[in-house]
């Protein structure tokens, strides 16, 4: 007898009693995974087309139903009509609800649509191509603030900082050499991300609920369609796969993490104490009891995003830990943490336009690069140059720095009478050898400050950035 307590389910022949209602409401999946519309739309017109071409359709219905399912997504495309998908008082996933406004535009033709296939394969691949589009987004936002560094070093020409280790200062480098940095951070972001969608874009439709399709389908249709690199090689690991989701998760904690260390140094930098920036008023705010502040709000915010990033990443971990073949439900709870960091290309996107606005005092860093025997490893390496072992070198430098701090001056303010008590291989040529420009200049290798390495650096990486399209993959049909 036909069920009419479970008549809107798409499961409903097998069950007799109707759902608690509580439960029903609970384990319900369309109040996060309305955000998979486009997707599902994408995979349900390539699997159409594959039952087609099985005969199962013909030549006008698979028109007819492609054309219903881009109106479906066209009604839906505003805040408004996504509102009116996650609201659904009926549809218990966003497959149900595709279905229920299918069958509103098309009557029993919308339900040949499902032969073939089980949600399991559906979410599998909405989630694939879910994942595939937020990666090109975050790589684009990446090549923006990467672009936006490399001007900012441009912009900055010679100017000089200290560099520091444990947080004290170490040895004077370029500003351009410090944001380079962070570009060679996310050029690694990018990669990683990249590698994510190479392994992730294998096209599970066809796998049915566990086993394989029980039609003779033609899986290739639809990973063409969708611009997978070819169909999954296993019906049980396709459906039961969420790989994708933890890796992309992971791969932003690191996105998430340069992006704090980023913020973390600007918010330091910003205070008096060390006067290095100023922070750009179209991203900061003021107090409400003290009228001189200026807040770091966009980097304070930032550096706690890792936290939500990595919460997502570890949740999923414990999802998916010690689950049996193949699909669980269990793996419903993916989901909301993927959401969760949806705004990571909106975030970069930010520091973007606040990198390009921020503004450095290089007066200020110069003068503190010029300060604290930052010259003192250059004066080591001068001696060297005079024959002297590195370790002996070291302690006669060390020795004249505690002179120098005692007099109350740097190791350049020493005479040259002073300086020969600690060593007679100091020389005249030594106040050169210890200059700023000098101390820069000594760092004449790969990866180094010295200025003609800072400024092949920074040529390579512009190139690298503008020679590459700004998404380098595929955003999904």
């Amino acid at each position: 007898m036909f069920n009419e307590h479970q008549s809107g389910k798409m499961w409903s022949g097998r069950f007799r009693s109707p759902l608690d209602s509580e439960f029903e409401a609970w384990q319900r999946s369309i109040v996060f995974d309305w955000q998979l519309l486009a997707e599902e739309i994408a995979a349900s017109k390539a699997h159409a087309s594959v039952i087609a071409a099985a005969g199962i359709l013909t030549v006008d219905e698979l028109a007819h139903l492609r054309m219903a399912l881009n109106e479906i997504a066209a009604d839906h495309a505003d805040a408004v009509g996504a509102a009116k998908v996650r609201d659904h008082g009926t549809a218990e996933d966003i497959h149900h609800f595709v279905e229920l406004a299918l069958t509103e535009k098309l009557g029993s033709l919308a339900l040949k649509l499902h032969t073939g296939r089980s949600r399991n394969e559906q979410i599998a691949t909405d989630l694939r191509l879910y994942v595939r589009k937020q990666i090109s987004l975050t790589i684009a936002a990446l090549k923006d603030w990467a672009l936006a560094l490399v001007d900012k070093a441009i912009s900055s020409g010679d100017a000089v900082m200290p560099s520091y280790t444990h947080l004290q200062r170490a040895e004077p480098v370029l500003i351009a050499h410090w944001l380079l940095a962070y570009t060679q951070m996310l050029l690694r972001n990018i990669t990683r991300l990249e590698d994510c969608v190479q392994r992730l874009n294998y096209c599970p439709l066809g796998s049915g609920a566990v086993a394989g399709a029980t039609l003779q389908l033609d899986r290739w249709i639809a990973a063409r369609e969708l611009g997978f690199t070819a169909p999954t090689a296993n019906s049980m690991d396709a459906t039961s796969d969420r790989d994708f989701i933890l890796e992309y998760l992971q791969a932003l904690t690191f996105v998430g993490l340069h992006a704090s260390r980023f913020a973390e140094e600007i918010t330091l930098f910003a205070t008096a104490e060390f006067n290095f920036v100023q922070l750009p008023e179209a991203f900061s705010t003021g107090s409400s009891a003290m009228p001189q502040k200026k807040n770091p709000d966009l980097t304070e915010l930032i550096r706690a995003k890792v936290g939500r990033i990595h919460g997502a990443a570890a949740a999923v971990t414990l999802q998916l830990k010690g689950l049996p073949l193949a699909y669980n439900k269990d793996m419903q709870e993916t989901q909301e943490p993927l959401f969760s960091v949806r705004g990571v290309a909106q975030m970069i996107g930010l520091l973007t336009r606040f990198t390009a606005a921020l503004e450095f005092n290089t007066a200020k860093m110069r003068e503190a690069a010029e300060q604290g025997f930052l010259n003192a490893m250059a004066a080591a390496t001068y001696l060297v140059h005079k024959g002297v072992p590195f370790r002996k070198a070291h302690e006669k430098i060390g020795n004249a720095v505690r002179f120098a701090l005692e007099k109350g001056v740097e190791l350049n303010g020493l005479t040259r009478e002073e300086l020969r008590t600690f060593g007679e291989e100091f020389d005249a040529d030594f106040y050169d050898a210890v200059s700023l420009e000098a101390t820069l200049d000594c760092h004449d290798v790969i990866g180094g400050t010295a200025r003609n390495r800072v400024h092949e650096a920074l040529a390579e990486v512009e190139k690298r950035l503008r020679s590459q399209p700004r998404e380098a993959v595929h955003a999904g049909a």
